[in-house]
């Protein structure tokens, strides 16, 4: 029998704060000895990198409202426009992804939803040609 796919507004209630925790932080674990997206991440804020994007994911999946809250909507591409995200930082951005959503061992629906989302969204904010 295979998993249903749960609605985006409905993973919070499944993955709860301590699944976002495990997956941003396992993410993170990734970000600061990779080549090409390590440099993109001032070392001195990988904690607020951290906080932005577990945040920013509680509320995208139905949870409290604090990333809204703190820093207003989401937006984006602003928020990534200074960044070179090219096709090869993208496609790298959700590989290191991939591996934190199979280490934070997330419900497979969850984790299905996320994947998708992570994948889109990934490529919405490549803003710089191929390498």
């Amino acid at each position: 029998m295979t998993n249903p796919e749960i609605p985006e507004a409905e993973v919070y209630s499944v993955v709860g704060e301590e699944g976002f925790r495990r997956l941003v932080a396992a993410f993170y674990q990734r970000v600061p000895d990779d080549d090409l997206l390590g440099p993109m991440y001032p070392p001195d804020d990988l904690d607020g990198a951290e906080w932005r994007l577990r945040e920013f994911l509680v509320f995208r999946f139905g949870g409290p409202p604090r990333y809204i809250e703190n820093r207003g909507h989401p937006a984006l591409r602003m928020r990534h426009a200074p960044f070179p995200l090219t096709p090869a930082a993208r496609d790298r951005w959700v590989e290191l992804m991939d591996a934190a959503l199979a280490e934070a061992d997330l419900d497979s629906r969850a984790t299905a939803v996320l994947r998708s989302f992570f994948e889109k969204t990934a490529t919405f904010l490549v803003n710089r040609p191929a390498d």
